[in-house]
């Protein structure tokens, strides 16, 4: 148990805030033999944030990928009432 990657490895780097950083923990998660079960509790428990089994959660669900800080709005905000173009 000691050899898991989760545990040789910096633990901030699976709550980490830059995407490549999530990247590389995920990447780390590939051949650890707790995997599937660090996901199953995971999802479980619904946990906040964090790579967990090789996938990232957010909100207790697992989502493909860490959008980067600066980045458009995924949904454009309405125009307000009234505004002139």
């Amino acid at each position: 148990m000691s050899s898991l990657p989760c545990r040789v490895n910096d633990p901030e780097l699976w709550f980490a805030e830059l995407p490549q950083d999530v990247e590389a923990a995920k990447a780390l998660c590939t051949g650890c033999p707790l995997r599937a079960e660090c996901l199953d509790g995971a999802l479980a428990r619904s946990e906040p944030w964090g790579v967990w089994g090789g996938e990232l959660v957010l909100s207790g669900v697992v989502v493909p990928r860490k959008r980067p800080r600066g980045r458009p709005r995924k949904h454009p905000l309405p125009e307000p009432v009234g505004a002139v173009a």
